[in-house]
């Protein structure tokens, strides 16, 4: 199993979204590459404390490939917004790739480089490894599972596709 750690707006959305990506083994949300030790939820919010919202995903590489799953990924976010996804606002709602693997940041680079093709305006997901990660409250851990009415910032058209089609390579 291979980890990369994902940012697109607000955690929960996302993880929902990423979990119907065939090859997706686990997923949890927390915050990542921040300044402080174990911030809470409302630490994160002040916008003081350097965190993303993010989801660690854990995947199967013999099923998919990374560069597939930020092909997916992208599909999910806007790219070219900067610290803010749908009505979600503040530097916790950047967009962002965060690698453990040093050997992940130039398929990183390159999907990244391929995305900027397709706009014209600049796109400002993070490419960066990852300093740290913090698990966030039980209460956010597949909170879209416990609260199927829960706001979202990743439309739910978008998300029954993703439920239906359960993304393949």
């Amino acid at each position: 199993m291979k980890k990369i750690y994902l940012a697109g707006g607000c955690f929960w959305g996302l993880e929902k979204f990423l979990n119907f990506i065939d090859g997706v083994t686990a997923t949890t949300v927390g915050f990542a590459n921040g300044n402080v030790e174990s911030p809470t939820y409302k630490e994160v919010c002040t916008d003081a404390t350097g965190f993303v919202e993010a989801v660690e995903v854990e995947y199967d590489p013999d099923k998919i490939d990374l560069e597939f799953l930020l092909q997916t990924f992208f599909a999910a976010i806007d790219p070219t917004s900067l610290n803010k996804q749908g009505n979600d606002e503040g530097t916790q709602y950047r967009t962002g790739v965060y690698y453990v693997d040093p050997a992940d940041e130039p398929v990183v680079a390159a999907a990244l480089a391929e995305l900027q093709d397709k706009y014209a305006t600049p796109v400002v997901v993070e490419n960066l490894p990852l300093q740290n990660y913090y698990l966030a409250e039980e209460y956010h851990q597949k909170y879209l599972e416990k609260n199927p009415g829960g706001h979202c910032h990743i439309s739910p058209q978008l998300l029954e596709l993703a439920k239906n089609a359960k993304f393949a390579k």
